[in-house]
């Protein structure tokens, strides 16, 4: 059996557990694992036995953690979706991450939008941090794009670069095969 105890900020403890105890006993059933949350402390324990199902409890407690909605974060448990968390400090100091999360989620959201939209992800900038969830291409794609403007790369060098990515993208996912 496997244990961990993952600590989350005390406003998100409400959204993890839901209505009536509702997103907590979801996670529980999809998963196969036992959640038990101390809404005092933020610690929020996950035992599980099934592996996958233990990695992909921790890591929709992660995401919701991280600022997605329950909604978002239960994509995780479908097959081929990861979290990926950058940690704007380790690239900037407290003093810039105003700034720079300013940067990424852009005027009225619209760069934070066009990343999702364009890379068919996720995305959430909650506290220190900017989190993604998608495929593993589209996330990868959507964490180098975020880098970029982290490090004060223009908004529209960011854009060509979604651009392309989206291209790449599409044609990776075209069946070679229907062709000939």
């Amino acid at each position: 059996m496997q244990v961990i105890e993952l600590r989350i900020p005390d406003d998100r403890i409400g959204v993890l557990i839901g209505k009536e105890g509702e997103i907590k006993k979801r996670i529980e059933e999809k998963t196969g694992c036992r959640i038990k949350i101390n809404s005092k402390t933020g610690i929020v324990t996950v035992e599980g036995e099934d592996a996958i199902g233990f990695l992909k409890a921790k890591d929709v407690i992660n995401a919701i953690a991280h600022g997605f909605s329950p909604e978002v974060a239960m994509k995780l448990l479908e097959e081929f979706n990861v979290l990926e968390i950058i940690d704007l400090t380790d690239y900037v100091p407290d003093s810039a991450l105003q700034r720079v999360k300013g940067r990424v989620i852009g005027k009225e959201g619209k760069v934070r939008k066009n990343i999702e939209d364009m890379l068919n992800v996720n995305v959430s900038v909650y506290g220190k941090t900017v989190a993604i969830i998608g495929d593993p291409e589209a996330a990868n794609a959507a964490r180098e794009a975020i880098l970029m403007l982290v490090e004060g790369a223009q908004h529209s060098t960011v854009q060509r670069f979604l651009e392309k990515k989206r291209r790449d993208l599409k044609l990776r996912s075209y069946d070679w095969q229907d062709l000939f």
